[in-house]
């Protein structure tokens, strides 16, 4: 960049282009989450069939089209702050050059050379000559330049030459950050028709990296606290300008999305970006993958007779793709999963969803957390933590839509007991569930690690709610099997005694124990523990706790020994807490929405 573009650029006018960008993408922010939670969910309520079902789906077209939209012009917005952050360093450091080049009564030319006048002690009888200088950037020019002018009688030239330098500087400065942002900005175009492909969203995904990378400089300005907690998450978040939060979230989504302490809504936004870009990824590489070959089997002659065996053609195949087909195909299963979550807002009255936290990659498992209603909002949350065998794979499966469905029906169950009052529950899936009951799931280890990520989050929740409202949820902790003994641990995480308990209520439902002989221990105070059992294979889980030492010295929650309430439960078996006919709620269910809204005095206690 040459020194005349650079003294005639405002920086401003690149922050105003900015600030067009980001409307045009709160605007795309708002047309999408009005389709998707008016315009559909309406229809979903009143609407039923074919014609409804196609309309739905043209819907989710064009709400996918706003998503893009908001996603392509954050980028731009945020690409020209960070193009406007880099030139500003460069003009300041340009104008305070010439400033200091006038001053010392010098002349900047139209090149960038610096012209002195006449002056200093005359020499055989005159006055020194003036004359004219260039800059350098590189060190040992600027050295070799700075010798020079030293031998000069006249003063001026110092000055020049030291100003020289600096516009110099400036222009490499200007140079670099003009050569940075111009491909980047150039790579930010969409394809000139209205379908958002798989290919588009990979492509947002790597504009996303460029621009991050590229905004390093303007995005650390204002980063957040290193190792900040919860609290220091949320008020880093709260001095914030708006610009900075969107350019933030848009250049960082998945780092925004993971958050704690951060509101509700920002870590949705943040983490829809980066699950419709994980999503578009994980299915274009699928495709990609070539055809498990048709030829699977051949017939070998052995001695004994005719055996069946794998092809050569076969075995190559699945040694190569065969393991990464199925974890896509897992994958890609769960992240379905939590779209159909996503399309079922409005179903039933059931409210909109919040994505909390994603990563197909978290904790071996997946990272979903997955809310019903904004929990910053909320007058009763309850936090569900599944057990042995959860995954995104599974998330969401099945008739009764698995985890999700379990959140999604004590959601259902709390607003009916409570229906002037705001509910959100959230499906937790953040820690490394036991894959198999012997040994992972007779073993604390990972409910230990697990703990400490609840503990984790609800604090962050409780933070978040705070800032939102001025006041505190009334919280609950639901853990069913083996993520009954993550609630244990999380409860019993606390540094200190001065660190705030876990929640107002916990739940446990077929729990093979809580590392804790007490109900005491779990810091709520026990009358506010609440445990239930069942027969058949519940029964199994809970005594094998008992046997493998996950209830500490043989106690679990459904012990009279351990010091809680134990409710009424009519499940047929371990997974039957949540059973509803629709029109009807199980005891077991009814019973943890009343501990949900606080109905203590209604909850059916075993005698």
């Amino acid at each position: 960049m040459d020194y005349t573009t650079l003294k005639a650029l405002k920086p401003s006018e690149f922050t105003e282009a900015a600030d067009s960008y980001r409307s045009l993408s709160d605007g795309g922010s708002a047309s999408k989450d009005d389709i998707d939670n008016r315009v559909a969910a309406g229809m979903r309520k009143t609407l039923k069939g074919q014609a409804a079902h196609a309309a739905l789906g043209e819907l989710k077209k064009l709400s996918d089209n706003f998503h893009y939209v908001q996603i392509e012009c954050g980028l731009i917005s945020t690409a020209l702050d960070g193009f406007a952050y880099d030139i500003e360093a460069a003009k300041k450091k340009l104008d305070n050059a010439v400033a200091d080049a006038e001053a010392a009564k010098c002349t900047v030319n139209a090149d960038g050379s610096v012209s002195y006048p006449p002056g200093g002690d005359e020499v055989d009888g005159k006055t020194p000559e003036g004359g004219t200088v260039s800059g350098y950037t590189d060190a040992s020019a600027q050295g070799l330049g700075r010798q020079a002018v030293n031998f000069d009688p006249n003063p001026h030239a110092r000055v020049a030459q030291e100003c020289a330098d600096r516009i110099s500087e400036a222009l490499k400065e200007a140079t670099e950050a003009d050569g940075k942002w111009a491909p980047k900005l150039r790579a930010l175009k969409a394809d000139d028709d209205l379908t958002v492909s798989d290919s588009d969203w990979a492509d947002a995904q790597k504009d996303t990296s460029g621009v991050s990378k590229a905004a390093d400089a303007y995005l650390d300005s204002f980063g957040p606290p290193r190792d900040g907690d919860s609290e220091d998450n949320a008020n880093w978040w709260k001095g914030l300008t708006d610009e900075q939060r969107a350019d933030y979230l848009a250049a960082h989504p998945k780092q925004a999305g993971a958050m704690n302490g951060l509101p509700a809504d920002a870590r949705d936004e943040a983490n829809r970006i980066v699950f419709s870009e994980t999503k578009a990824k994980y299915e274009l590489e699928l495709d990609s993958i070539p055809a498990e070959p048709a030829n699977k089997y051949t017939m070998l002659t052995t001695a004994s007779g005719p055996v069946q065996v794998h092809t050569d053609e076969w075995m190559a195949w699945n040694e190569k793709y065969g393991n990464r087909k199925k974890s896509l195909e897992q994958v890609g299963a769960g992240m379905q999963q939590i779209q159909a979550r996503f399309d079922r807002t409005g179903v039933d009255g059931l409210p909109e969803a919040y994505l909390l936290g994603f990563d197909p990659k978290g904790e071996g498992d997946g990272r979903v957390i997955v809310a019903n209603g904004n929990p910053d909002k909320a007058d009763h949350t309850a936090v569900y933590v599944p057990g042995t065998y959860a995954g995104i794979e599974s998330i969401g499966d099945g008739k009764d839509f698995g985890d999700l469905g379990r959140s999604e029906r004590l959601w259902a169950q709390s607003q009916k007991l409570a229906p002037g009052e705001n509910i959100s529950t959230i499906t937790w899936l953040d820690y490394n569930a036991p894959d198999n009951i012997v040994p992972q799931a007779t073993d604390g280890h990972e409910a230990a690690a697990g703990g400490v990520t609840l503990r984790d989050f609800l604090t962050g929740n409780d933070v978040a709610h705070q800032q939102e409202t001025g006041a505190r949820a009334h919280t609950t902790a639901v853990g069913h099997s083996y993520g009954s003994t993550v609630v244990g641990d999380a409860a019993q995480a606390g540094t200190s005694w001065t660190d705030p308990k876990l929640a107002d209520d916990i739940i446990l439902a077929g729990s093979p124990g809580v590392q804790a002989d007490r109900a005491a221990d779990l810091g709520v105070g026990a009358h506010h523990v609440w445990a239930m059992g069942a027969p058949w294979d519940d029964q199994v889980v809970r005594q094998g706790g008992r046997v493998t030492g996950l209830g500490n010295h043989g106690v679990i929650p459904t012990d009279d020994a351990f010091g809680g309430n134990i409710m009424q439960s009519d499940s047929g078996g371990h997974s039957g807490f949540w059973d509803s006919d629709g029109s009807k709620a199980s005891v077991s269910l009814e019973n943890q929405a009343r501990v949900i809204t606080g109905r203590y005095g209604d909850v059916a206690l075993e005698d």
